[in-house]
């Protein structure tokens, strides 16, 4: 009998480190479609000119060298975009996050007429496609900058009112987040506070909020990202009054070359592969170093909000 128990407890430790073996294989092959893309563009940016026309050179260059981000540094102007996407993406997600929080812990916590009528139209805001809600929003900044004598469109007002609205980047979803993890908080903390005399800004504030740290961070990176990341609604709204790291690697390909006839290169200098991959890996670096000091804060958060699913 013993012999025979044995023999399974064998049995169910080789099949529970078979199951482990499996289970890190597809993770190992999930990364690496995750991974790939960065890694390949890590590549081609060390790539020389040559090794990018030498059909032998795949993944490791013959001639690793740092000259391809020089230029496309050059290109985008980094120094002077790269403050202006940070400064700007941090401010509308700042607004983002407090009126999403704001509207979240109000969904959450207070009945009012048409309340579920309100929820219908924050999700049809997100559902309906952007094209289509641009059209009037323009109309309206138009009308609005006729009224008032001084131009919107084409300055940082319109987006951010927007954020300041409830009406930024994917808000529908900022909200919800909020709304969800509002949820989770039980009622009776908001009694208990309202009993020793707190009003219902204190409640969210010394409740809600510090209760909702995680949450907060959250929502700020989802906003930050994304609003980095636009380029539809910013040149539509903002257009050229601000230079962005994302639009200029839009326009990298003609920035490129007015850079080269400049007589900034030589005459086998001609753009390719190596120095759009440099110039992505740049536009692409922040979120990456952002997200690598946050990571698990972030993660936290993700649980504690319920996007998984839990």
């Amino acid at each position: 009998m013993m012999k025979i128990k044995l023999t399974k407890i064998a049995r169910a430790k080789k099949f529970h480190t078979f199951l482990k073996l499996c289970i890190y294989f597809v993770l190992i092959c999930i990364s690496y479609v995750y991974l790939e893309p960065i890694l390949r563009m890590i590549s081609m940016t060390l790539m020389s000119t040559k090794d990018v026309i030498d059909p032998s050179v795949d993944w490791l260059p013959k001639n690793p060298s740092l000259s391809n981000l020089k230029v496309a540094g050059t290109v985008l102007d980094l120094k002077k975009t790269l403050v202006n996407s940070i400064w700007f993406s941090a401010l509308l997600a700042c607004a983002q996050t407090i009126v999403s929080a704001l509207t979240g812990f109000a969904l959450s916590r207070y009945n009012f007429k048409f309340k579920k009528l309100w929820i219908i139209m924050i999700i049809l805001a997100f559902i309906i496609p952007v094209p289509l809600l641009m059209i009037p929003r323009l109309m309206l900044f138009i009308s609005a900058q006729n009224l008032l004598g001084f131009n919107l469109i084409g300055t940082p007002i319109p987006q951010i009112l927007m954020a300041l609205l409830g009406q930024g980047v994917n808000s529908t979803i900022l909200i919800l987040i909020f709304y969800n993890f509002f949820n989770l908080i039980p009622y009776s903390l908001d009694e208990a506070a309202m009993i020793d005399g707190a009003s219902p800004w204190q409640v969210f504030v010394q409740i809600g909020m510090k209760l909702s740290a995680s949450t907060v961070l959250v929502v700020f990176l989802f906003s930050f990202v994304w609003n980095w990341n636009e380029t539809y609604i910013t040149g539509t709204l903002v257009r050229n009054s601000i230079e962005l790291l994302p639009a200029k690697l839009n326009m990298f390909d003609s920035a490129f070359k007015t850079y080269a006839a400049a007589g900034r290169g030589n005459a086998e200098f001609r753009i390719n592969e190596a120095y759009k991959m440099s110039a992505t890996l740049l536009s692409i670096t922040p979120l990456l170093i952002l997200y690598g000091f946050v990571q698990k804060r972030f993660i936290q958060g993700i649980e504690n909000t319920g996007i998984t699913g839990e």
